[in-house]
C-alpha cells in the first residue's frame, strides 16, 4: 500500500498542500506516494525555488508526478523551504541555548566562587581583629580559639624517585584546581573583556599574589580528549615557544601520566634574554569525568639543550598551572585555562620589566591565545571558515607558524641554530648575525630596536597599507630571485623599476581578526628587453597581528617573506619585519614611579625618577619598544658587503619609521600639532603661507582668518581648518604633497603618504573630464569651482563633497608652485 499525507500548506511535512502562499486555497488535498516525494527531493536538493517553466518540465519528464496540478507542485516547494528554514532556525536557537546554558553554569561558578571568597575574608577580618583584642588585652593572648588558616607554601620534595613524583603531581593538581575553581588568587575582571552569550569568555587576571597569573574559561565544541591534545602541543599555538621536549614519562594512578618537560622560549626583543623552563606535567582524568592538565616547575638545573648555551637562557619559574576540561551537555566542552609564572624581571633592563610584571601581559600572549586556538579549530572542523585559494586551514595555520618562527629565529639569534654575531662598524643601533647552517642560502639577520610613542596599532596598519614609505622594493626583489636560482649578485643591482602598488590578497583569519595572513603582490616592471618575458611582480606571505587589538599585553607584528607566485605548501619562508611592544604601566593596577625612557635606561642603567603626577597612564600606554629584524640571503664570497648593505637598509627603514612615528603620534596641544607637522615637513610653514596668500589674491577672501599671520600660529589655523585641504604638485603626473587634518583624514592616509595618491587616483572618469574641462580656465584666471561629486579616498572608500575649489599657489617668485582643493562638506558614502 502507497505512503500518503493529508495536509495543508505549511503543515511541517514534505508534501503539498491545499493553501498557495497568498492563501488561495488550490482545491484539494494532495496525497503524495513515496515515489512522488523521491522525485520532489530530487529536484529541491538541485533547486529548492524552481520557475513556472522548471515546475512545467518536471510534470512533463515525471510521469508519476502527472496527476498533480502545477500550483500544488508550487506549493510543495514552499513548504518544503519553510521546513528548511524552520529546521535550520531550531538548529541555531537549540545551540545559542547549549551555550546560554554553560555560560550560565561558568558565571554560577563563578559567582559561588566569590561569595566563598567573601565569606574568607570576613573570617580573616574577624581573625584580625581577634588578634588585634588580644594585643590589646595580654589575658586573652593565650585564646587558641581562632586560628588562622593561612596555607604555607608546599616545598617540592625530592624528585629524583617515583614516589616523590607523584607526591608533588597531587600537590600540583590540588593546587590548580583551587586556583582554576576556587579562590586560591584573588582574581579580578581583564579589563575590556565582558562575559555574555557572545562573549570570548571569561578572562581574569591575578591581584597581589606571588609572580603573574592570569585564568580564562569558555565553551569550545571540541571533545575534551581532542582539546587536550591540542594544548599540550605549545608550539603548535603558543608563538613564543621555541621548543618542547618530553624526557621522561611514567604511569599514574587512574590511567594518567606523568612528564619530566623542557621548554625554551624566544626573547620577544633583542635587549633581553631567552627563557627556558624545567617542569612536571601531570595529565589525569578525575571523578566527575574532567580531564585535568596540570604543571609546576622543578628545582634543580634539568634539561637538555639549555646546557649547550646556557647564557642565552634565564631559568623562569611555573608555578601550579594547566588546563581543565569538562564535557558539556549537548556536546564541546568547557575549558578552564591557568597560567601562573614567575618570569625573574630582574633579568631584562629596568624599563622592559612591565612586560614581566604584568598579569594582562600573561593573559594576552599565552592564556587567551590558548583559547582563541581551540575555538578556531573547532570553527575550522565544523566547516563554518572557509579560506581562500582552496587552501586546507591546517596549511595555512602552519604557514603562519613558520612566518612567526622565522622571525623569533632571527631576533633571538641561538647559537644552536647557527647564528653568529658579526662585528660592527661603531655604532650599535644595528646589530649583524649571520647563519651558516640554513640549506638553502646563508642568511644575514640585521636587527635594530626603537621607542616611538605612536599607537602601536596605528604603526602597524600604517606600515602594511603605506609600504612604499619604507621598504625597497630591489631588496624584496633580491630576496625573491634567491627562492628560484642563487642570486650571484649585490641587491639593487637588478635592472627592474616598481610602481609603488600593492594589492593584498586575504588568505585567512582568526576567529577575532587579531591575525590575518594574506598575500601581498608588488607592481614590477622590467627596463631591459632580457628579463621582459620574466615575472615582474614580487609576492609576499604576510602575517599582520594586532591591528585592532587596544588592551596591555598584545602583540603587534607585521611579518613577511618572499614567495614563489605558484605559492607551493613547502615553499621556504625567509622572515623579516617589525614587533611592537607596548610597555604600558609598570606593574597591574599601580602606576610606575619611573619614567620609560629605553635611551637612558639603557645608557644610564636606570631610568629617572618622576612622581606619577608627571605623565598620565595614557603617556605610558603610548611608550613601546619597536623591534625590526631582516633576512637577507647571500652568497659566502659576498658575506662582508651584503652586511654592509643590510645595516644601511634597516638604517634607512629606521628612519622612515620614525618620520612616521612625527606624523602619526598623538599631539597634545594644538601648539605641538604645528612643531611635529615643521619638524617632519620643514616647508611647511612657507607653503601654508603661500597657499592662504593665494587663495587670497585670487579669491578676495581670506581662507583662514587672521591669514596675514605667518608660523606656528597660521600654520596650526591652517591644520584645523574645517574643510579638507590639499595641495598637488604641477607636474607631468599630478601627486598630492601636503595637507592639513581634514585633507588627511578624507584620503585616509597620512602626511607621509600622501605621495602615494596622484589626481586620477582620488578621481573617477567624471570627476576627471570635469577637472580637465576646467583647467584652461583655471589657468587664466587663477582659481575655479567644481560642482558637487564623488572622489576616492586612499582605502578605495567612495568620499562625496558638495563642492570644491581649486586654485593655483604661488610662490615667492609668482611662478606656479603647485595647486590647491579644498573641498566643502565631504562625508564618506
Amino acid at each position: 500500500m502507497a505512503a500518503a499525507v493529508a495536509m495543508r500548506s505549511g503543515s511541517s511535512d514534505g508534501g503539498g498542500g491545499g493553501y498557495d502562499k497568498g492563501g488561495v486555497d488550490s482545491g484539494k488535498y494532495v496525497r503524495y506516494t513515496p515515489e512522488q516525494v523521491e522525485a520532489l527531493e530530487r529536484v529541491y536538493a538541485e533547486c529548492p525555488k524552481p520557475t513556472s517553466a522548471r515546475r512545467q518540465q518536471l510534470l512533463r519528464e515525471c510521469p508519476i508526478l502527472a496527476n498533480i496540478e502545477p500550483k500544488q507542485i508550487k506549493v510543495w516547494f514552499q513548504n518544503r523551504r519553510c521546513r528548511d528554514k524552520q529546521r535550520k532556525e531550531s538548529s541555531r536557537l537549540q545551540a545559542v541555548n547549549r551555550k546560554l546554558s554553560a555560560m550560565n553554569k561558568l558565571l554560577m561558578e563563578e559567582n559561588e566562587r566569590l561569595q566563598k571568597q567573601v565569606s574568607q575574608l570576613v573570617h580573616e577580618n574577624a581573625y584580625m581583629k581577634q588578634q588585634l583584642q588580644n594585643v590589646q588585652n595580654p589575658s586573652l593572648a593565650n585564646d587558641t580559639s581562632c586560628e588562622s588558616n593561612v596555607v604555607t607554601p608546599v616545598n617540592l620534595r625530592d624528585a629524583s624517585n617515583p614516589s616523590g613524583l607523584l607526591s608533588i603531581a597531587e600537590e600540583t593538581l590540588t593546587e590548580f584546581v583551587s586556583k582554576a575553581t576556587g579562590t586560591a588568587i584573588d582574581w579580578v575582571q581583564m579589563p575590556g573583556m565582558k562575559p555574555g552569550p557572545d562573549s570570548f569568555g571569561i578572562v581574569s587576571i591575578s591581584h597581589g599574589c606571588r609572580g603573574v597569573a592570569a585564568r580564562a574559561c569558555g565553551l569550545v565544541n571540541l571533545e575534551p580528549t581532542k582539546i587536550v591534545e591540542i594544548l599540550k602541543d605549545r608550539p603548535s599555538w603558543f608563538r613564543d615557544c621555541r621548543s618542547l621536549e618530553v624526557f621522561t614519562m611514567l604511569p599514574a594512578g587512574n590511567g594518567g601520566t606523568i612528564e619530566l618537560v623542557y621548554m625554551q622560549m624566544y626573547a620577544p626583543t633583542t635587549l633581553v634574554p631567552a627563557q627556558d623552563f624545567w617542569t612536571l606535567r601531570y595529565t589525569t582524568t578525575m571523578e566527575d569525568g574532567s580531564l585535568v592538565v596540570c604543571e609546576r616547575s622543578l628545582s634543580g638545573s634539568g634539561g637538555g639543550q639549555g646546557a649547550a648555551s646556557p647564557q642565552q637562557f634565564v631559568r623562569a619559574e611555573m608555578l601550579p598551572s594547566g588546563y581543565l576540561v569538562r564535557p558539556c551537555e549537548g556536546g564541546g566542552s568547557i575549558v578552564h585555562i591557568v597560567d601562573h609564572l614567575c618570569l625573574e624581571a630582574w633579568s631584562v633592563p629596568e624599563v622592559l620589566r612591565p612586560l614581566y610584571e604584568s598579569s594582562r601581559v600573561v593573559a594576552q600572549k599565552m592564556t587567551t591565545a590558548a583559547l582563541r586556538h581551540i575555538r578556531q579549530i573547532a570553527q575550522e572542523t565544523s566547516g563554518e571558515v572557509v579560506y581562500a585559494l582552496g587552501r586546507q586551514p591546517a596549511v595555512l595555520r602552519t604557514f603562519s607558524q613558520r612566518l612567526s618562527r622565522g622571525f623569533n629565529d632571527a631576533i633571538s639569534g641561538f647559537h644552536d641554530d647557527g647564528w653568529s654575531v658579526l662585528g660592527g662598524d661603531g655604532a650599535e643601533d644595528v646589530i649583524i648575525a649571520c647563519n651558516t647552517k640554513m640549506i638553502r642560502n646563508n642568511h644575514n639577520a640585521a636587527s635594530a630596536f626603537g621607542a616611538p610613542g605612536v599607537p602601536p596599532a596605528e604603526l602597524i596598519r600604517l606600515l602594511r597599507e603605506h609600504r612604499s614609505e619604507w621598504a625597497d622594493y630591489n631588496f624584496d626583489a633580491y630576496s625573491a630571485s634567491a627562492l628560484k636560482t642563487s642570486p650571484g649578485s649585490l641587491p639593487g643591482l637588478r635592472p627592474m623599476r616598481f610602481s609603488g602598488n600593492q594589492i593584498i590578497l586575504p588568505l585567512a583569519h582568526t576567529v577575532e581578526n587579531e591575525e590575518v595572513l594574506e598575500i601581498v603582490r608588488l607592481e614590477g616592471q622590467a627596463l631591459t628587453h632580457e628579463d621582459g618575458f620574466l615575472s615582474r611582480d614580487i609576492h609576499l606571505l604576510q602575517l599582520c597581528t594586532g591591528t585592532e587589538e587596544k588592551s596591555m599585553g598584545s602583540c603587534f607584528q607585521l611579518v613577511f617573506a618572499p614567495i614563489d607566485e605558484l605559492f607551493p605548501d613547502d615553499a621556504p619562508l625567509i622572515s623579516s619585519g617589525f614587533r611592537v611592544i607596548p610597555l604600558g604601566i609598570k606593574t597591574d593596577g599601580v602606576p610606575s614611579g619611573r619614567t620609560l625612557d629605553l635611551a637612558s635606561s639603557l645608557e644610564v642603567g636606570s631610568a629617572t625618577q618622576q612622581t606619577s603626577a608627571d605623565a598620565s597612564q595614557d603617556d605610558c600606554n603610548l611608550r613601546s619598544v619597536l623591534t625590526i629584524a631582516f633576512q637577507f640571503p647571500y652568497e659566502i664570497h659576498l658575506q662582508d658587503s651584503v652586511a654592509t648593505l643590510a645595516r644601511q637598509y634597516v638604517r634607512s627603514i629606521v628612519s622612515a619609521v620614525q618620520r612616521v612615528s612625527i606624523t602619526i603620534s598623538p599631539s597634545r596641544s594644538g601648539l605641538n600639532t604645528g612643531n611635529k607637522i615643521i619638524s617632519g615637513f620643514p616647508e611647511a610653514a612657507t607653503l601654508v603661507r603661500w597657499i592662504c596668500q593665494s587663495y587670497q589674491y585670487h579669491l578676495g577672501m581670506e581662507l583662514v582668518p587672521h591669514s596675514d599671520e605667518a608660523g606656528e600660529a597660521l600654520l596650526r589655523m591652517f591644520w584645523d581648518h574645517q574643510d579638507a585641504i590639499l595641495c598637488c604638485s604641477f607636474k607631468e603626473k599630478p601627486v598630492f604633497t601636503f595637507g592639513n587634518q581634514m585633507g588627511i583624514d578624507m584620503l585616509e592616509t597620512t602626511l607621509i603618504a600622501l605621495q602615494d595618491l596622484s589626481l586620477d587616483k582620488i578621481f573617477d572618469e567624471p570627476g576627471r573630464k570635469i577637472l580637465y574641462a576646467q583647467f584652461p580656465k583655471l589657468m587664466e584666471q587663477g582659481y575655479v569651482y567644481l560642482p558637487a561629486g564623488v572622489c576616492l579616498s586612499g582605502m578605495g572608500r567612495h568620499v562625496s563633497f558638495e563642492q570644491a575649489v581649486v586654485w593655483k599657489v604661488l610662490g615667492e617668485d609668482n611662478t606656479v608652485h603647485c595647486l590647491a582643493f579644498c573641498f566643502v562638506n565631504w562625508s564618506f558614502v
